[in-house]
């Protein structure tokens, strides 16, 4: 059974979906502060994972997706999801649990470029032109107007030593992921290939939750919602979103997507948790998305 092919949307959804997906993907980070008082994150990223992977498994069966027929098809989008969905959400949530702000999580995340450009020639014999390289550095500088300025600091903008390590660490994760995936290759059906990641991601977070896990788990409004908003609209809505834009054909424009996710996250942060950035901070954000751009391109 071949899967339907889904109606055309009308010119004004077109318009709108890029915002929407820029802002359900924004949300992400917030959702980790949010959950921050009321759960534990090893054990909210386990439930959030394994509930996603029954959602979009049971959409995918509803349209037909097609799944790979043998373990080696498997293998990849398993793997890779272990690395992009579990280890680097999981130490995601952790740094944010212990003092990282938002909108620097989601700076940090988004230097994956920077380091998959960086490590795809060593590893994968690719060829880094003088164009990219020169977008590497600058996206690392902006970076670090970004982050030395307030490392170690105690007020409210400071970053945490400990929380960033992790940051960091969880950032190599989604690097060698999106380099596994890359190897492995990224074809295939992409609804079930979503599906597949999950899976790999609830194969890391659910023996991390039962051996780091802690018992904090509020059963309150802001949790429920937070864990609601966690599945139904940061990932399942999420995804699809993102498979809707794939699937028009604008995967370069759906990469420069995530350029703004950094200052929407900022934003979202100051507003609802009065988290704030220094006008340093700030111009060096713009200097990375700038050097992730031109990486991307180069």
């Amino acid at each position: 059974m071949s899967p339907s092919r889904p109606p055309t949307p009308s010119p004004v959804a077109s318009a709108l979906v890029p915002g929407l997906f820029v802002l359900i993907w924004s949300t992400g980070f917030i959702v980790a502060r949010g959950s921050v008082p009321h759960a534990d994150p090893l054990v909210f990223t386990a439930l959030r994972f394994s509930s996603v992977a029954l959602i979009l498994g049971l959409i995918a069966l509803a349209v037909g997706a097609r799944f790979p027929a043998g373990w080696t098809g498997w293998r990849g989008p398993l793997v890779a999801g272990f690395l992009m969905q579990g280890v680097y959400l999981s130490a995601t949530f952790v740094a944010i649990s212990h003092g990282l702000p938002a909108g620097i999580a989601a700076l940090v995340g988004s230097l994956q470029p920077l380091l998959t450009a960086s490590l795809a020639g060593p590893l994968l014999g690719e060829r880094v032109s003088r164009r990219r390289a020169a977008g590497i550095a600058v996206g690392f500088l902006g970076a670090a107007l970004v982050l030395v300025p307030k490392l170690g600091a105690t007020d409210a903008a400071g970053i945490p030593p400990g929380a960033l390590a992790v940051s960091l660490g969880s950032v190599v994760a989604l690097t060698l992921g999106t380099l596994w995936q890359k190897r492995t290759g990224g074809g295939g059906d992409l609804l079930a290939s979503a599906v597949l990641q999950f899976l790999g991601g609830t194969a890391c977070a659910v023996p991390l939750a039962l051996a780091f896990g802690g018992p904090r788990f509020d059963a309150v409004g802001p949790l429920w919602f937070s864990l609601g908003w966690a599945i139904l609209v940061n990932s399942v809505a999420g995804v699809l979103l993102f498979l809707f834009l794939i699937r028009r054909g604008a995967v370069a424009g759906v990469a420069a997507l995530f350029f703004l996710v950094p200052p929407v996250s900022a934003a979202l942060g100051y507003l609802l948790f009065g988290e704030t950035l220094t006008l340093v901070q700030i111009a060096g954000m713009a200097v990375a998305a700038a050097g992730v751009a031109v990486a991307n391109r180069g």
